[in-house]
């Protein structure tokens, strides 16, 4: 906010500080008067100065307070204060989506479903990132059904595009809510489950962004995925206190993305999009890729608990993924939020070192 206390650069707008000045017959007749005439000027433009100057910060106190019943400027310390106490905790004029990312997908927003094109990496990661999300769920609860071993899992996709990772999820059981801000995606999602009656009953999709979400939904899922996604968002601190906001106590966090190294730009970036073209050049900035160290710590610090990370590897070779234990390049990683007591059950809960044993297992499934 400008001050208005420094002048006409800190004025508000359409005021401008009234600040006398003088002539230049004016200094000349100031240089002819006596020592002490000089003086009593002086002080004159100096209460001429404070005269506008108070006249400029009543006006501006009016239009910031509207029921100020003092002529007197408020203070700024009430001022913030009074802001404060108004802002919302998840307002949605704060948004995690950044408008650069979405006209990157803009134009392919029709292309989600073909295998052999833009999106290709995407669908052979389904093969080891829907049983890693699987498993992990089966190896905390002992209640599953045969045929639909997700059945009852409420699932958050958050940025689902065209429904590439939803779809799947739904064939499990589940029930999954797919979200994205570009309406162009939820379309084809749409269609494409229009295709099997099946996946219409449990799939729904949404053009919203999660903090839109988080305003209607509190803690209502039992599961979110932000496969890809991390990488592209505006505010990642914003977008994990969503997550946990709208996440069941205990829940899951499932999260694949790209480490912030040397490496991973070499691949990633001049191999992946301007050698190899495997996914079109300018998807991905370096500097917003997000080291699992760094991810690690921002969860935790939002009570979630980190309970596996697992590197990635792609074979362009043979357009297929497999586990890897380095993490410099992809990665994925499962966190459950704190429950009511603090912390998971041990009989619910599979330990780091199981984890890390059934994901592998996890990478070798089609």
């Amino acid at each position: 906010m400008a001050d208005p206390l420094r002048g006409r650069a800190g004025s508000p707008p359409g005021r401008t500080a009234v600040v006398p000045a003088m002539s230049h017959s004016c200094w000349q007749c100031h240089a002819r008067l006596t020592p002490a005439r000089q003086a009593l000027c002086d002080n004159h433009a100096d209460l001429s100065f404070q005269a506008g100057l108070r006249g400029t910060l009543q006006d501006y106190n009016w239009k910031t307070q509207p029921k100020a019943s003092s002529t007197l400027p408020v203070p700024l310390s009430e001022m913030r204060s009074s802001m404060l106490t108004e802002k919302r905790p998840f307002s949605t004029s704060r948004s995690s989506v950044d408008p650069k990312e979405i006209k990157k997908f803009q134009f392919l927003a029709q292309k989600w479903w073909d295998e052999e094109g833009e999106y290709s990496a995407l669908h052979s990661m389904n093969d080891i990132r829907v049983p890693f999300i699987r498993d992990t769920l089966l190896n905390m609860s002992s209640n599953y059904h045969l045929g639909s071993p997700l059945s009852g899992v409420k699932i958050l996709d958050v940025g689902c595009g065209g429904g590439l990772l939803s779809e799947p999820l739904g064939r499990l059981g589940a029930s999954v809510t797919g979200i994205d801000p570009l309406e162009d995606n939820i379309r084809t999602a749409d269609q494409h489950k229009s295709f099997d009656p099946v996946l219409a009953q449990r799939l729904q999709y949404k053009s919203s962004s999660l903090e839109e979400i988080v305003e209607e939904s509190m803690e209502t899922f039992d599961v979110i995925v932000a496969s890809e996604v991390v990488e592209h968002v505006a505010d990642l601190e914003m977008f994990i206190k969503c997550c946990s906001q709208v996440l069941k106590p205990e829940g899951s966090l499932f999260i694949t993305t790209i480490n912030r190294t040397q490496l991973s730009y070499v691949l990633g970036i001049v191999v992946a999009e301007k050698i190899l073209g495997i996914v079109p050049e300018g998807t991905h900035e370096w500097e917003k890729f997000v080291p699992p160290e760094d991810l690690e710590r921002l969860l935790e610090s939002n009570g979630f608990s980190v309970k596996t990370v697992n590197g990635m590897l792609y074979n362009p070779l043979w357009g297929s993924w497999s586990w890897t234990e380095s993490t410099s390049i992809n990665y994925a990683m499962h966190a459950v939020k704190s429950g009511a007591q603090g912390q998971s059950s041990p009989t619910d809960a599979p330990s780091e070192t199981e984890s890390k044993q059934h994901s592998a297992t996890a990478g070798t499934a089609v």
